[in-house]
């Protein structure tokens, strides 16, 4: 089994709880709020406005580099859904502009419910 962590844009949520479920994959985590940031640029015509001395733009550039808010999901799925869920995730949050987030993949050897005590795949939903 494996853990799969995405951080996605707050706004595509509701598009990838449909696209996971959708899938047979209804259960996972999600984390209110999250910062982030990536190594891309900032909007050009927010540059341009601090060029211009815009206090708007000045205001959205912050004197450092900015935190942006994300939302985090968290799944944990049997090695044979990994794929399904990544292309589920993937789907519902590309938009092909820098920010779309990132997916995170990680092993996982064991999960344990601990109202029964059972462990294994068929703790999984």
């Amino acid at each position: 089994m494996k853990t799969i962590i995405a951080i996605l844009r707050i706004h595509t949520m509701n598009k990838t709880k449909e696209a996971l479920s959708n899938a047979g994959l209804p259960s996972f985590t999600a984390t209110g709020q999250v910062f982030g940031r990536g190594k891309g640029k900032w909007d050009a015509e927010v540059m341009e406005g601090v060029r211009n001395n815009q206090p708007e733009a000045i205001a959205l550039l912050g004197p450092e580099p900015r935190l942006r808010l994300h939302r985090m999901i968290t799944l944990t799925v049997e090695d044979s859904k990994v794929k399904t869920a990544v292309e589920e995730i993937m789907n519902a949050n590309r938009t092909d502009v820098p920010g779309d987030g990132k997916i995170f993949v990680l092993p996982n050897s064991e999960v344990i419910s601990i109202r029964t005590g059972e462990s294994g795949d068929s703790v999984l939903d």
